[in-house]
């Protein structure tokens, strides 16, 4: 039996895409990322984001799972950083300036609950060189005034001669 289901799992997989190769499905870096853990429609684990423009940044609506328990009832607060660092990071690409998280500094101020559709909001708050600063939060889509998650986040725009070393396959 074991040797059946070697032979059927190598005719269900293809070729294995190497470390930094882009999908062919991608447009990297601001568009579709289908295997995106928070964006993507086909990853597992994303909600997905539903990503719009607004005036002076990007705005995501999503609802999170069981899959993204923390304590019961609410999301987990590393769910949190994973959805205001992919909108603040596609913030910055939607700038015309697209960056690496340099760093995250995150603020949790109430739960987030579980099964509720959310509102996160992103956008560039200042530029220094390549250095982006950008500001997010997290709030449900019933109460936009009270954030229950807020971020500040410094992303550098990184070097030309370092992007290719970073993404040989763009």
């Amino acid at each position: 039996m074991a040797d059946d289901v070697r032979r059927v799992t190598g005719r269900l997989t293809g070729r294995r895409r190497a470390r930094a190769e882009i999908p062919e499905v991608d447009e990297f870096p601001g568009g579709t990322r289908i295997y995106s853990p928070v964006v993507g429609a086909g990853s597992p684990l994303a909600p997905p984001v539903h990503i719009t423009p607004t005036e002076d940044g990007l705005v995501g609506h999503c609802t999170l799972g069981i899959a993204h328990t923390g304590p019961p009832g609410y999301g987990h607060g590393g769910m949190s950083a994973m959805l205001l660092d992919e909108l603040m990071g596609r913030t910055c690409a939607a700038a015309g300036m697209a960056g690496l998280t340099v760093s995250l500094q995150m603020r949790y101020h109430r739960p987030v609950p579980l099964e509720t559709p959310l509102q996160i909001l992103a956008r560039v708050t200042g530029t220094e060189n390549r250095k982006i600063f950008v500001a997010g939060s997290i709030t449900t889509l019933a109460d936009r005034t009270t954030d229950l998650v807020t971020a500040e986040g410094v992303f550098v725009a990184p070097d030309p001669h370092r992007t290719r070393a970073l993404f040989p396959d763009l």
